[in-house]
């Protein structure tokens, strides 16, 4: 993956990014590792320096190595001098009276992980991961603002 100068500059212009990517063979894809290697341009001019990040990663297993594709996300963030927000939720589903259907059902804390059944597309996806995920990107809405608040409080 290469994105285009446009891609890049909104990336460098905005308060937050989320790094995404399936875990396959035990990390994120391919295509988000060529992603990150392209990004070095913007670590050795610092562009990206106390932006807000977070991730999120789906694999067919209910576990299926995900923490290390999230831990990899945090290792990038912190290479470019980022601020890490994690989930941000309790885990669920892990009492005789939760549910499935619970929010963090899979019980991650550094991002939000998601299963899907290798044999199905999208549709796959488990209703419970995608509201999880909306979560996440609601925490880190919430979390950029505040540090943006605090930067302009700042500067005043």
């Amino acid at each position: 993956m290469n994105p285009r100068a446009s891609q890049w500059n909104l990336l460098d212009a905005s308060d937050a990014i989320i790094f995404g990517s399936p875990t396959y063979m035990g990390t994120a894809s391919a295509v988000f590792h060529a992603f990150a290697e392209a990004s070095s341009k913007r670590w050795s001019t610092q562009v990206w320096k106390d932006k807000i990040a977070a991730g999120f990663t789906i694999s067919a297993g209910k576990s299926g190595d995900k923490l290390n594709t999230l831990q990899y996300f945090t290792v990038l963030a912190a290479q470019h001098h980022m601020q890490w927000v994690g989930l941000g939720l309790m885990p669920g589903w892990n009492t005789s009276t939760a549910s499935e259907n619970d929010l963090n059902r899979l019980g991650f804390f550094l991002g939000a992980a998601a299963q899907g059944n290798q044999d199905q597309g999208a549709e796959g996806v488990h209703k419970a991961d995608i509201a999880t995920a909306a979560e996440l990107g609601k925490r880190v809405v919430e979390v950029a603002r505040v540090y943006a608040a605090g930067r302009t409080a700042l500067a005043a």
